[in-house]
């Protein structure tokens, strides 16, 4: 995985936007106006911030030295993936997908009506 690879993966989902929010460095993934996911665009090494269910979140940081608490998130629902090869691209993405399906999950049923007209 690498940045590109990460952002058109992002991107191929339904309703997902990207933004800087935060500054020029910080590239922003949303659904529906929600993150799902950030990543630095100037550090050296590729790693991102997904949300996760809270147990899940602990367990992926027990078994997973590159998945720590999320960096600058609220620790219980965010962890910071480091894309070092350690993990496969596969599995990578699928964290990525369980971020952007609880954001969709806890969206009201207005947008996720809007949301499943526009897939």
């Amino acid at each position: 995985m690498n940045l590109e690879s990460l952002r058109d993966y992002c991107l191929a989902l339904p309703g997902v936007t990207e933004e800087l929010p935060f500054g020029p460095d910080t590239l922003v993934f949303k659904v529906m106006g929600k993150v799902f996911l950030l990543t630095s665009l100037d550090s050296p090494s590729l790693s991102f911030n997904v949300k996760c269910d809270p147990e899940k979140a602990e367990d992926l940081r027990a078994s997973y030295s590159d998945v720590q608490p999320g960096y600058h998130m609220n620790k219980k629902h965010w962890n910071t993936v480091h894309v070092t090869g350690s993990v496969s691209s596969e599995i990578l993405f699928s964290w990525v997908k369980d971020s952007y399906d609880l954001i969709v999950s806890a969206l009201p049923k207005r947008a996720k009506e809007e949301l499943m007209g526009s897939s």
